[in-house]
């Protein structure tokens, strides 16, 4: 069996609070369409996918918050992706808000396979931002006021219909975290998939970071990780205005070797589309990143062990 599998990175520019669920998924399907002409087996669709971040609104209560989660995957809104994409013959990632039915909310992704069942799911374990509102803020980041902290681990997939490769999930602020990746590759992992929505802006407050420090921060992450633990990484963003607030891009999909192979360009809607060989990622498996060989986890016990950090006496 090939161990090649095309990939496609579905980048989506900003979706407005205004816009209807019709409107975002038509883009969808469009993103979907394109990639699978020219050849993807696999898209990669960006975090909350469905809905503008509404992690950056204060809501007074849960009825408006609760338009924005989905309590079902499938459901009625978000069918004619998955029936669209089983036509084609493609799969999926996406990320979207999670609502339960005992009342929890979990920021969420999955892959689906090209006949339409769900292959895996994660839910994001680094959350950012605050759970109360900061005073005066035009934006906020309230992920951790919206969402519970992710209680999946880091789980990986075999996937038969995508080159029988090793696949994994992270999402936005995950990408920046190595003990996330390390986990990913102890359990296999040859392709991770990550959607994002990062602001173009401080979103704690301050100026010390611009859209291009932290455009450079997200492909560093990916590049420096991608190579370490060799495996591809498949970074896909929503990007530009979001009534007004700022998303960067820089979606790219990242080699074993930590190359940018493809790269978005735009700020809009585009897809990237590159030919995934797995086969690729055993050089730095078996040889400088061999784990049997080299690790000690013996020395290890802080990334465990501590939260915050300790300084020396």
């Amino acid at each position: 069996m090939s161990r090649i599998v095309r990939v496609a990175g579905a980048q989506m520019g900003g979706t407005q609070k205004a816009d209807s669920r019709k409107h975002t998924m038509d883009r969808l399907i469009a993103l979907l369409e394109h990639s699978a002409a020219q050849g993807a087996k696999l898209v990669v669709f960006p975090e909350l996918a469905f809905t503008t971040f509404f992690p950056r609104w204060f809501f007074e209560n849960s009825q408006e918050l609760d338009t924005y989660f989905e309590r079902g995957m499938p459901n009625v809104n978000v069918q004619p992706l998955f029936d669209r994409a089983r036509e084609l013959g493609v799969g999926f990632n996406v990320g979207y808000a999670e609502l339960l039915e005992d009342g929890r909310r979990f920021n969420t992704s999955i892959i689906v396979n090209p006949d339409g069942s769900l292959l895996g799911k994660y839910r994001k374990v680094h959350l950012p931002g605050s759970v109360e509102p900061r005073e005066g803020a035009r934006f906020q980041q309230l992920e951790k006021r919206y969402f519970e902290y992710g209680d999946l681990g880091f789980p990986t997939f075999r996937a038969p219909a995508f080159g029988g490769g090793v696949l994994g999930m992270l999402i936005c602020n995950d990408r920046r975290w190595p003990e996330a990746w390390r986990v990913l590759a102890l359990r296999g992992a040859e392709l991770v998939v990550i959607g994002y929505n990062s602001a173009a802006y401080d979103p704690n407050g301050g100026d010390g970071e611009d859209s291009t420090v932290r455009t450079f921060h997200s492909q560093m992450a990916a590049q420096s990780n991608a190579y370490m633990n060799a495996t591809w990484a498949v970074t896909i963003a929503k990007a530009g205005d979001e009534d007004g607030s700022g998303l960067i891009g820089g979606s790219c999909i990242v080699d074993p070797n930590g190359k940018i192979v493809a790269e978005a360009k735009t700020l809009g809607d585009e897809v990237i589309v590159v030919d995934c060989d797995l086969d690729a990622c055993r050089q730095g498996k078996e040889k400088m990143f061999n784990f049997a060989q080299h690790r000690r986890p013996q020395w290890y016990g802080p990334i465990t062990s501590q939260i915050g950090a300790e300084m020396p006496e």
